[in-house]
């Protein structure tokens, strides 16, 4: 079993930046993949990074590719979602999700979720 915490979601401005941040806690280890998803209002959650937290390559949507990074923090057992040159597409709610079964961009594949965060970004 594995819980999952989200905080740093806020309001920003277009063209700005903020950093996600989800506690991991439980029975996690470095087996396992850690992802991040979002869901605008009146749209299905959507994929948005995901990587293995032992490392390796992540995998990104091609909306948030070259402006979104997922990174992880080992001692505080944390998985980051950096997130620069916002765009008013960005605002939903954020998701962070852990799975053993392999690295996916499908939502189906993760099974611990965290009760989200909200971005807005509007000027």
């Amino acid at each position: 079993q594995a819980q999952l915490n989200e905080s740093g979601g806020g309001l920003v401005q277009p063209g700005g930046s903020l950093r996600l941040s989800c506690a991991a806690s439980g029975r996690t280890d470095s087996s396992w993949i850690m992802a991040w998803f979002r869901q605008a209002p009146g749209k299905e959650r959507e994929f948005v990074a995901a990587r293995y937290w032992w490392g390796g390559s992540p995998l990104y949507a091609d909306s948030v590719k070259g402006r979104f990074t997922i990174s992880r923090d080992n001692a505080m057992n944390t998985v980051y979602l950096q997130m620069t040159s916002l765009e008013p597409a960005d605002t939903a709610v954020y998701y962070c999700a852990a799975s053993r079964r392999g690295l996916t961009t499908n939502q189906n594949g993760y099974d611990y979720w965290g009760q989200g965060t909200q971005v807005t970004v509007s000027s």
